[in-house]
């Protein structure tokens, strides 16, 4: 079951969703600046004083992650990638695109894009704790001081792991478009980024698994295990992603050769524009049971109207409102020809939020290419090569 995320707001345009693990992290990290870091840094504040800086703390330090995302969405909408959203989850942040980039050098200027906004943030927050520094200090200035250091090493560590050449962290899409521009192979360069993301997931875990050892032997601080578990959850987290990414890949390799033709679906059916919204839901959606269907006018294709424009529509204006007033107009990014490489259908539907598209020969609907479709053909084709 997917667990629901909220959204709280758009940035670029794009939605921006929180996790609910989200707030196990904020919790934790406030009651760890609250209760530790800050009161050894700064003592003589009250407790309620410490637990307001933890969260206004925490708060900065998920917005320096989000400006991290924010980086890398940035120039993808440059190389118009759409990003789907950005989700703000347990281990940070994650934007969401729709498609890859179009090259090795888009690739690395888009993965680069969020460890260089860190930095930045990084040196401007340390260069106004040192101006803070040079000047007379209050206990309110020592208190933005002591924020800014926090963030400044917060975004510098951030920008920092996030260079680590394992797939799918950003020093892994850097690493894969070096080995993308150097073997002219994305499916293979994928592939070798991940194995490194594998072996870097292990290594976390390992070096956390060892940390909480040492913790409970009494040759570290009790507090190790909190870091031990952290890392050895990072480590987790790193290798399972890795090792998505690599079947992925695999699985994309699988029908970068397989045209539309080879999975479209065949048998198509027509409604035609005058029908009402309540004869098609009986004669067609219920009795053929798809999910979309393309609509002519005088056999000329002039739409496509799926379940969830029906459903936008009340049920009691069903008996008077016909498919062509709630259709998606026709669009070029709606057609493909039997020839194209699924591939470039699959990035179409993405980025066109399509959920099917119409295949069209010589003027003539020869075929639907869905979702459903996709996936049938590559269970069928994993199962044929087993």
């Amino acid at each position: 079951m997917q667990i629901r995320s909220w959204e709280i707001g758009r940035a670029l345009g794009i939605p921006i969703r929180i996790h609910p693990s989200w707030f196990l992290v904020f919790l934790l990290a406030t009651w760890t600046l609250s209760t530790d870091y800050l009161p050894e840094s700064l003592p003589g504040l009250s407790p309620g004083r410490y637990w307001v800086m933890g969260a206004v703390a925490a708060v900065l330090l998920f917005l320096s992650v989000l400006l991290h995302e924010l980086g890398h969405s940035y120039v993808a909408l440059y190389y118009r990638i759409p990003i789907e959203q950005i989700t703000l989850f347990l281990f940070g942040g994650v934007a969401h695109m729709r498609q890859e980039a179009p090259s090795p050098k888009a690739e690395f200027l888009i993965a680069i894009a969020g460890p260089v906004v860190s930095f930045v943030i990084s040196g401007s927050c340390l260069a106004l704790v040192a101006l803070v520094e040079a000047i007379q200090q209050d206990q309110a200035l020592r208190g933005v001081a002591m924020l800014g250091l926090l963030l400044g090493l917060g975004n510098l560590q951030l920008g920092m792991f996030n260079l680590i050449p394992g797939f799918p962290l950003d020093g892994g899409r850097i690493l894969r478009a070096g080995l993308w521009a150097w073997g002219k192979d994305y499916y293979r360069a994928t592939k070798q980024a991940a194995v490194a993301g594998l072996g870097f997931g292990l290594i976390f875990v390992l070096w956390g698994l060892l940390r909480i050892r040492q913790a409970a032997t009494g040759e570290l601080d009790s507090s190790m295990v909190w870091t031990g578990g952290w890392l050895a959850l990072i480590g987790i987290f790193l290798y399972v992603a890795a090792l998505a990414s690599r079947r992925q890949a695999a699985l994309r390799h699988t029908i970068s050769a397989v045209k539309i033709q080879d999975m479209m679906v065949t048998t198509v059916v027509s409604i035609p524009s005058h029908t009402t919204l309540d004869e098609a839901v009986n004669r067609y959606f219920q009795a053929y049971g798809y999910g979309g269907f393309p609509v002519v006018d005088d056999r000329r294709l002039i739409g496509l109207v799926t379940v969830a424009d029906i459903q936008a529509v009340p049920v009691a204006m069903w008996s008077w409102r016909r498919v062509d007033q709630v259709m998606r107009p026709f669009s070029d990014s709606m057609v493909v020809t039997p020839d194209v490489p699924a591939v470039q259908a699959m990035g179409c539907m993405a980025r066109e939020g399509w959920d099917q598209l119409i295949v069209v020969h010589n003027g003539e609907i020869v075929g639907l290419v869905t979702h459903s479709a996709i996936v049938h053909f590559l269970q069928l084709r994993g199962a044929s090569s087993r």
